[in-house]
Order: structure tokens, then sequence, then C-alpha cells
């Protein structure tokens, strides 16, 4: 792969990107988002539930009824549906030259959009979730599916572990060090980098963490052009990264960058050694076992930070080089198959 670079003073390096800051929620907002994430995982797993079931009664138990006119049936082993086993699988909105009802079928993410109104009205506590949110929910499945498809694995049934966070796409605004979140109200949280003039906010993901709220800003600023990509024949001075095992990086003029293993130094093993111990030795549900976790977690998110402050300094150290190109190896480090 060769990436060209043309970095310029008075431009952002980037015309879309994403600002992560800590938010500071009053209890209630807590309370609220907590109430959230917990609904929301339970929506994900009932729609993941709902195109199990469908693939199953579609292709082990029997053939689908295609009804065309809509009329009702009562089908024993199958479904009506080809993409969901609940919700409506038609477009109802759709017309053809001659002004007739035209009814193509939805796909199952359509379909599962459109029965948000009945999910609200058959539970009305899902009411007090942002609607944008819900979709976003759904979404989410969409590519979880979309990456199957693509070679990789199976969309898997949320636990609180793996499901901490949820998505706005509309209605978000800051001033100052305060954030508006639909439904949510203005929030404080930490202003730790000023969004540049010029951008809009685009979308927010809200994620939690050992150590408390987190907001994922996406900014976009539509006057920044993109970058033009320059012929080989301008391309003069270009520099090779190929990873290493014993070092992070290896770059062709020689340059070897150091892989600093945070957790297995020999105080990270010991500290790590330690606090697993102490979980493992509490009573199962009890509080002193869910502080012993979250001590725990706690170590393990500064590890990940360092981790992370780490690459986006090597990033920034090979990107600042006076290069017209860098050149990466194409390389398939998870070892997924590919199509």
């Amino acid at each position: 792969m060769l990436y060209t670079n043309n970095n310029s003073k008075n431009e952002e390096s980037d015309l879309l990107t994403n600002y992560v800051y800590k938010l500071r929620p009053n209890p209630t907002q807590e309370l609220k988002m907590s109430n959230w994430v917990n609904m929301l995982r339970s929506h994900y797993n009932w729609c993941l539930n709902d195109r199990i079931t469908q693939y199953s009664q579609q292709f082990i138990q029997g053939n689908y009824c295609d009804i065309r006119m809509q009329s009702e049936a009562c089908p024993l082993t199958s479904c009506v549906s080809k993409n969901g086993a609940t919700g409506e699988p038609w477009k109802m909105s759709k017309t053809d030259k001659d002004g007739k009802v035209k009814n193509p079928r939805r796909n199952p993410g359509d379909i599962q959009i459109t029965a948000l109104p009945e999910l609200k009205a058959a539970r009305p506590w899902f009411g007090g979730i942002d609607s944008t949110v819900l979709q976003q929910n759904l979404k989410r499945l969409d590519i979880a599916y979309k990456n199957f498809f693509d070679g990789r694995g199976f969309p898997k049934f949320k636990n609180r572990s793996n499901f901490t966070s949820f998505t706005f796409v509309m209605g978000v605004k800051t001033q100052g060090s305060k954030i508006y979140l639909p439904k949510l109200g203005w929030m404080r949280f930490h202003n730790s980098r000023l969004i540049p003039n010029g951008f809009t906010i685009k979308a927010c993901a809200v994620r939690k963490r050992q150590n408390g709220w987190y907001v994922s800003v996406r900014i976009e600023d539509k006057s920044v052009p993109d970058y033009m990509t320059k012929p080989l024949k301008d391309v003069v001075k270009v520099i090779g990264c190929d990873m290493g095992i014993t070092k992070l990086v290896h770059l062709s003029d020689g340059t070897q960058i150091e892989n600093p293993k945070f957790s297995t130094t020999k105080k990270a093993k010991r500290t790590l050694r330690i606090r697993q111990r102490r979980v493992s030795r509490k009573a199962k549900g009890s509080k002193n076992r869910k502080k012993a976790a979250k001590r725990l977690g706690l170590f393990h998110q500064k590890i990940s930070d360092k981790r992370q402050a780490y690459q986006w300094k090597v990033a920034n150290k090979i990107v600042s080089r006076d290069v017209d190109a860098i050149a990466l190896e194409d390389l398939n480090i998870s070892g997924s198959a590919i199509r």
C-alpha cells in the first residue's frame, strides 16, 4: 500500500474526525444512561434472535410462505417474510408510474426499524430512549451481519461486558463545557480539546468505561477539500514501514521503533496477578467482588490508554517525516478469511 503525504499548514488533517471527552453527568443522568444501555442490549439481543428464528423457519423447518397479495394466512412451520419472523415485510409508500401502490420487500433492518413504534406501544419504557438511538442500535446489528458475510464471525448475543455504548446522530450540540444530548439534557464534560471553527457535529457515541462515561463526538468540515493523491512520477521521497516482531515498526531508513510491553512488565504482571486473585476469592454476586472487579478493570483500562497513546505518538512520528509517500506492507495480521 502506498499513501502520499500532502500535509498543509493551513488545513486540518482530516475532513471527518472524532474527539473524545469525559462526561460529568449528574446522578439522574447517569442512572438514565445505565438504564438505556440495559434496554438497548435487550433490544439488540431480541432482534438478533428474531433474525435467527426467521432463518430457522425459512431454511431449516420449511420454505417460506410467499404471499404477494398480502392475504392473511397461518403458516405452521414457516414465516411469511423472507427477511424477518416479525414486522411488516412490505413497503407501502412506493408507487409506480400509473400511481398504483407497489410493494417491494423490505430488508431485515428496515423491517425491524419500522416496527419500533409498535415496540414503544407495547413497552412504553422504550419511549424514553431517543428514536435515533434505537435506529442506530439496529444498524449496529446490520453491520454485524455485513461483517459476517464478509468472512468474519457470526453476530453474538451481547452481555454487560461487551455492550456499553449507544449513538446519537441528530440533536447534539455543544456550548462551552456543556453538551446537549436528546432526552438526556445538558451535561457537563471535560472540554480538554476545543472543536476547531468551521466543524459541525455529525454524530456522537456515548460509552461507559470503568472510570466513568465518555462521549466520542464526530465532527466534519465540508469546506476542507479532500486530499488528492500524487501521481507516481511526482513521488521522489518514499519511506517504507514494516511490522516487526521484537520491535513495533521497522522503517526503510534503518530506524527501529521500540515496542514497549505495558502489560508484561514485572510490575504490571504482579499487579494483575494480585488483583485477579482478589476477584476470584470474593463471593460471586457480592459487592466486594464488584469492587475488586472494578479495580481490576481500572488497571486494564490504564494499560489500554498507555498503549493507545503510544501508538498515536508513533503514527505522528512517522507521518511528520519530510517524505512524499509512505509505503505499508499489506498484511493479514488478524488471520481472518479473505474472500
